[in-house]
C-alpha cells in the first residue's frame, strides 16, 4: 500500500523503522545490512528526514546515530499512519479487546524492526484462551490479506530479555 504513496523502497524502510517503533535507533552501516540497500541510497534518505526535522541524530564513538524526532509536529500522524497500513491498529481494535485476561501484546520479527513484510509477529502475555485467539487471529489475517503468527506466554513465564536475545525487536503494541 505505501508503495503507491511513496515510490522510495529506502524512504519505506526508513519510515518504518523509525517511526513505526518509536524508540529506534540506527547507524548507516546497520541500516545498510538491516535493509540490503547501498549506504548511499540510505544516506540520501536519512540526510533528506534529518533536513526536515523527522529524524534526529547524535554521535557515539565513531558512529551517527539516527532516531524519530518525537517532538516533530508530525511524528504522531506519520506514527499512527503506519500503524493503520501495516494493520497493527486493526488487530487492537480487533483482537486484543476480545481476549480475556490480556496483560501484554508485542510486535516482533520484520515489521517491528521496520522492514516490510506481509507478516505480522506477534507474542501475547497472559490467561489466554488459545483457541479463541486462533479464531479471532484467523479472522484478522482474513481481513487485512496478512499473514499473522504468535506465541503466547503466561504472565510467570515470560520474561522480555527472552525475546530481546533472541533478536526479535519487541515492541510493545498493547498494555492492560
Amino acid at each position: 500500500m505505501f508503495d503507491i504513496l511513496i515510490s522510495s523502497k529506502t524512504r519505506i524502510k526508513v519510515l518504518l523503522k523509525f517511526f513505526l517503533n518509536r524508540n529506534s535507533v540506527s547507524y548507516l552501516r546497520g541500516l545498510e545490512e538491516e535493509f540490503g540497500e547501498s549506504t548511499n541510497s540510505i544516506r540520501l534518505e536519512l540526510n533528506k528526514f534529518e533536513k526536515a526535522g523527522f529524524l534526529i541524530s547524535y554521535t557515539e564513538g565513531n558512529k551517527k546515530l539516527f532516531k524519530a524526532n518525537q517532538n516533530h509536529l508530525l511524528f504522531n500522524d506519520l506514527h499512527h499512519m503506519l500503524l493503520k497500513i501495516t494493520g497493527i491498529n486493526h488487530l487492537v481494535d480487533y483482537v486484543m479487546k476480545h481476549i480475556g485476561n490480556l496483560e501484554k501484546v508485542y510486535l516482533v520479527g520484520q515489521l517491528a524492526k521496520g522492514l516490510e513484510t506481509d507478516t505480522i509477529e506477534l507474542v501475547f502475555v497472559g490467561d489466554i484462551n488459545i483457541l479463541y485467539l486462533e479464531e479471532l487471529i484467523g479472522k484478522a489475517a482474513k481481513k487485512l490479506n496478512k499473514k499473522i503468527t504468535f506465541s503466547c506466554f503466561k504472565s510467570g513465564e515470560f520474561d522480555i530479555n527472552t525475546i530481546q536475545q533472541k533478536d526479535l525487536h519487541p515492541l510493545l503494541i498493547w498494555n492492560s
